[in-house]
């Protein structure tokens, strides 16, 4: 494709009008849905499995697949022209890939593939945490098709969900009442955190772009400049300390009234390495 709208043939419009979301109803994919359905621009497709419980987002199109059918996906992915793709953990491996080989038939131009939290162009860190494992195949998939362009939303980890799930996440516990949290090294190192609405807002913005410049002197953003490549987002630039001052701001208590623990980074790390050696999966989140 030329690179400015201006040289496309007639009838061509520069801006991406329908949208399919397979996970529509879950953790990440519910704040997607809501967000790009709120702008009122887009026709919306909430792809699910026959047999799933999800309720569909209030304005979106519903279809019934089965994701062991290719041919199923196919037909629901007809016209769609951006496909995001937010997947449970405990999915069957090779369902992205399959999805992916489906969108390539059904010409799909663009995918948001399975992706979220890690920053993908740190191929050590994610061999390091074994997230990549999970992560590389959908992207190899689709440039292997060769049909779809992809673009990976890196939001890093959900802040609303790592709070409150347990101290294998950011080390806070509320379990039984209390209020205890353990620190990795001194609790102060910052590191990027998004809420699942800040991903939400991510996409219906990029979403809401033209998809690629009206001509050379066109230098507003386009969906075009992420094309294969991460898009990077943030809510918070925070430590577990900052986050242990909110808590206490919104609760009206100290440290006199938390159990604060401290464990090395390395540590916990190599814990969770020898956690999954014997086959615990809570490791994962170490």
């Amino acid at each position: 494709m030329s690179q400015y709208a201006k040289n496309q043939p007639e009838g061509f419009i520069n801006k991406i009008e329908r949208v399919a979301i397979i996970g529509a109803g879950g953790s990440v994919g519910k704040y997607l849905a809501k967000h790009i359905i709120a702008t009122g621009k887009h026709t919306v497709t909430a792809i699910t499995r026959k047999e799933s419980n999800n309720s569909a987002p209030e304005g979106a199109r519903v279809a019934a697949v089965d994701y062991e059918d290719e041919n199923s996906l196919v037909e629901a992915l007809k016209g769609q022209q951006f496909l995001a793709i937010s997947l449970s953990v405990r999915a069957p491996p090779g369902t992205q890939e399959r999805i992916v080989r489906a969108a390539a038939t059904a010409g799909v131009p663009w995918i948001m593939p399975n992706v979220y939290g890690i920053d993908i162009t740190n191929k050590a860190l994610a061999e390091e945490n074994m997230t990549g494992g999970g992560v590389y195949p959908g992207i190899e998939a689709i440039e292997e098709a060769g049909v779809s362009s992809w673009i990976a939303m890196c939001c890093s980890f959900w802040y609303e969900f790592s709070v409150c799930q347990g101290p294998q996440w950011y080390g806070f516990d509320f379990s039984n009442g209390q209020k205890k949290v353990t620190f990795y090294d001194n609790g102060n190192t910052q590191i990027n955190t998004s809420t699942w609405d800040q991903c939400g807002r991510a996409f219906a913005s990029l979403l809401s772009l033209k998809v690629i410049p009206d001509d050379e002197n066109d230098k507003s953003p386009t969906i075009s400049q992420w094309r294969n490549k991460p898009l990077y987002i943030s809510s918070f630039l925070l430590s577990q300390r900052q986050m242990l001052d909110s808590l206490q701001r919104v609760t009206g208590t100290t440290d006199a009234d938390w159990i604060i623990e401290n464990e090395g980074a390395k540590e916990r790390w190599q814990r969770g390495v020898d956690m999954l050696k014997v086959g615990d999966r809570s490791a994962w989140t170490c």
